[in-house]
């Protein structure tokens, strides 16, 4: 039998082998571009991967969506970690408000607690979330937007949700407005409580619960009357004439995650602002921006150097604070910076003695005397530091001994905060009772 040629002993290999090429490429464009089977594969991975680390959590046996590991380090935690003053004679007067998952399996899912200066609870606002919202589960969604008001209710936004609701000092709803609402809550001083729905800004009467004006991301702020303005926050969402929904930049291109108001009482110090300019966040652009709540044109704006960003505040002195996450470098930072000067300094860092790290999530608050209310979410643990760094107090909130839970959001009060006094559930019903009996 005489041997075949070699050109047709390789024909098959190379066959094989131009298959298997074509096939890398095919699957590297198709991920770049969304073809066919890029979508159905991911959809399935991450479905793969949500049903495998959450299902305890999603028929209400473990809390896995809201509970962490205290650090990052591995080590065995303190299974008597929780609260503890460093510098009780520095640390700042008045209460502290702290939101998440309640620690009392016996309580509502979610809930609201505030401490005294001592560390002590003195009141806690139960959030049942299925009496204001009857199309979720609570396990499914997370407590993270809060305010608080003079007279002892609280206002909250849940992500994975559907509702903003006010609830009284009993956690009793007083409204609730079913939308997709999310991350930060805040007063514009005007009877209005600012948020972001979906890619929305919206603002909501803090009294009805009805949304009164709406200032659109992508059509205003994006697609607005500067041209400029368009061309830098285009890019994100610009596809081929006529793609339509088969093109897609990326399913989350901004990440809005906060929308805080100038109040009036701060607007001297910002003379290139006015009262009522909404200081906004966008995650995935590591942009923080000032704009104008009419036009949506941005007043000002830094690109950075923080990274995957977090609350940005006005402060009294005419200067913005960012809570900069520094996602994957293990670091968190709080900046300030001078919108009229663009100079940027590190207020607090950490340090191998007050570690301070959370690749999401997180919130800051200037206090009055000067230091720092930190929340480092992904670690479950609250810390107030003072200007030079130094630990003051540290609450670890305590799932088990080996975790901790999720906090999202929390809230320092003055000691006269409280229109009459330190708000009491118990008092509410002992005065409802004595109204029955009269």
């Amino acid at each position: 039998m005489s041997k075949r040629p070699f050109s047709e002993r390789m024909a098959p290999v190379a066959f094989t082998a131009s298959v298997a090429v074509l096939g890398v490429v095919y699957g590297t464009v198709s991920s770049w571009w969304g073809w066919f089977p890029a979508p159905q594969i991911g959809l399935a991975h991450r479905t793969y991967l949500e049903v495998k680390n959450n299902w305890r959590n999603d028929i209400g046996l473990e809390p896995t969506r809201h509970i962490v590991a205290p650090d990052d380090s591995g080590a065995v935690p303190d299974p008597e970690r929780g609260f503890v003053a460093h510098q009780p004679e520095r640390m700042e007067s008045g209460y502290t408000l702290i939101a998440g998952l309640n620690t009392d399996p016996e309580g509502t899912f979610h809930v609201v607690r505030m401490y005294d200066a001592q560390g002590e609870e003195v009141h806690h606002w139960p959030v049942a979330y299925g009496e204001i919202d009857s199309q979720n589960k609570p396990q499914n969604t997370m407590l993270h937007g809060m305010e608080v008001f003079e007279d002892g209710s609280i206002a909250v936004t849940f992500d994975s949700g559907q509702v903003l609701a006010r609830l009284d000092t009993c956690g009793q709803p007083l409204w609730s407005n079913i939308a997709a609402f999310h991350h930060s809550l805040a007063r514009d001083g005007e009877g209005h409580l600012l948020s972001w729905r979906e890619e929305l800004i919206s603002w909501v009467d803090e009294e009805s619960g009805e949304e009164v004006r709406t200032l659109d991301l992508r059509e205003t702020i994006v697609r607005g009357n500067d041209k400029a303005q368009q061309g830098y926050l285009d890019i994100r969402t610009v596809t081929p004439e006529k793609a339509g929904e088969r093109v897609r930049y990326v399913d989350d291109p901004f990440h809005p995650n906060d929308a805080e108001p100038l109040l009036a009482e701060m607007a001297e110090a910002f003379p290139m602002f006015e009262a009522g300019d909404v200081l906004i966040s966008l995650r995935e652009l590591n942009l923080v921006a000032v704009v104008d709540p009419d036009t949506g044109v941005m007043k000002w704006w830094q690109h950075g150097p923080w990274f995957k960003q977090h609350d940005p505040d006005f402060q009294p002195d005419g200067t913005i604070t960012v809570f900069d996450n520094g996602t994957g470098t293990g670091r968190s930072r709080i900046m300030r910076v001078d919108p009229g000067t663009g100079k940027v300094t590190e207020e607090f860092a950490g340090s191998d003695e007050v570690p301070f790290y959370t690749w999401r999530r997180g919130k800051h608050q200037v206090l009055s005397n000067g230091n720092l209310l930190l929340t480092e979410s992904e670690h479950g643990r609250l810390l107030e530091v003072d200007a030079e760094g130094a630990l003051v107090w540290e609450r670890h909130m305590r799932w088990n001994d080996a975790m901790n839970v999720i906090v999202t959001e929390v809230r320092h009060v003055p000691e006269d905060f409280f229109t009459d006094g330190v708000p009491s559930c118990a008092a509410e019903v002992a005065d409802a009772e004595t109204m029955e009996q009269g």
